[in-house]
């Protein structure tokens, strides 16, 4: 289940998303199978190809996109995450979250 995000912040990240951009869109988030995460970061492009090496230069295999048209992504969660965002220098998303 994801929270923390409004209409405006989710419509925008699908906009850059189909119009080919990596985006990245983070919520709260709660799934049994993954304890004591509490937070998620959508890395989305419909551009394949493009999400695909955005993969490998980060180190993440692209085995776990998820091809869910029209909004093909990965899902970041833990250290992982918080490491990227921080390359990334996402601070809104890394200090709304208690990310830091």
């Amino acid at each position: 289940m994801a929270f923390g995000i409004n209409r405006q912040e989710l419509n925008q990240w699908k906009k850059a998303v189909s119009q080919g951009e990596i985006a990245y869109l983070t919520h709260y988030w709660l799934d049994p199978r993954f304890p004591g995460i509490k937070t998620v970061t959508k890395v989305g492009c419909n551009d394949l190809i493009r999400l695909e090496d955005w993969c490998l230069r980060h180190e993440l295999s692209p085995d776990y996109i998820h091809h869910r048209p029209p909004f093909p992504h990965f899902d970041l969660l833990g250290p992982k995450q918080r490491e990227i965002l921080v390359q990334e220098q996402l601070w809104e998303q890394l200090k709304r979250f208690r990310l830091l």
